[in-house]
């Protein structure tokens, strides 16, 4: 904090915002800022890992596989995400503690289940009851990472899905009649000119997955949209050294600049990427770039 800030009753104008916001809690959603882009930045790879694992596994020969990757496409796209966030969190983390609770206490004789409460040692608990405040945020954020790409890795899978079948086969039959085995034509011919089919749906998900992190509060993790509401609300002077009414249409019209920069950028990024991806190839955007060359 500034040095004139000690005595904010004193300040007027310009010093006292300047004071009032960087307050240790604005701290705070400046902090939530960044927990909102490493989210994204490490959901946005591990979903689409989930999603090339369910979509190659809903296109496999092997029956029960397929069954496994048209289930998981299936399943968590038909399931409303906060309804999915509010059980699935909940069951992921019980799931957790009790694989540690059969490894760490096996001669409990004490049912887990006891009623509503899933009562585990306290050696099983995730995370231990005397860890620091750091190791259990820490915990929630991954939580939340696998949490959302599970629910986004699913909508992953079903287009990349159809952008497999979206590759003419008959390129995959002339490679296998060159010599190359199936999963050599599939890792050679297919997953590298899939890309141009899926990358119009992957950056629909890509928006909708920045429009949902405001879902993290479900998660427990206090990001953006939490502290605007905690720091907006009406202040008295009895509560902080920087008294004011209700200004929370103000900082949530701070996100919404926020999101839909952010949202223009992805725009862009993503059209140079398509671009780069279509340039050689026999698609309707690789056409145009032939005719303007």
């Amino acid at each position: 904090m500034f040095s004139h800030c000690t005595d904010p009753a004193s300040l007027d104008g310009l010093a006292w915002l300047s004071c009032y916001l960087t307050t240790g809690k604005h701290l705070s959603i400046y902090w939530s800022v960044g927990t909102v882009l490493l989210l994204l930045a490490i959901t946005a790879p591990v979903a689409l890992l989930f999603g090339f694992g369910g979509a190659a596994a809903a296109r496999s020969h092997i029956a029960p596989l397929r069954w496994l990757g048209k289930a998981y496409i299936a399943v968590v796209r038909g399931v409303p995400d906060i309804a999915f966030f509010l059980f699935f969190v909940i069951a992921l983390d019980q799931f957790f503690e009790w694989i540690r609770h059969k490894v760490k206490c096996p001669d409990w004789d004490m049912p887990i289940r006891q009623g509503n409460d899933f009562v585990v040692c306290p050696e099983a608990k995730l995370p231990l009851g005397n860890a620091a405040q750091s190791v259990h945020e820490t915990y929630g954020f991954l939580l939340a990472v696998l949490t959302f790409a599970i629910v986004f890795g699913a909508f992953a899978a079903n287009v990349l899905f159809g952008a497999m079948k979206a590759v003419p086969r008959a390129q995959m039959e002339t490679a296998e009649a060159y010599g190359m085995s199936h999963r050599q034509a599939f890792w050679r011919i297919m997953v590298p000119q899939m890309w141009v089919y899926a990358l119009p749906g992957l950056s629909n998900l890509w928006m909708v997955l920045i429009k949902a992190t405001p879902l993290l509060f479900l998660l427990g993790v206090e990001d953006i949209v939490y502290w605007a509401r905690e720091l907006g609300g009406s202040k008295t002077a009895r509560f902080t050294d920087y008294p004011h009414g209700d200004w929370r249409m103000w900082y949530f019209l701070a996100l919404l600049i926020f999101y839909l920069a952010f949202t223009r950028v992805s725009e862009v990024v993503l059209g140079r990427i398509m671009k780069r991806l279509t340039h050689g190839q026999a698609t309707a955007g690789g056409e145009a770039q032939r005719k303007a060359a």
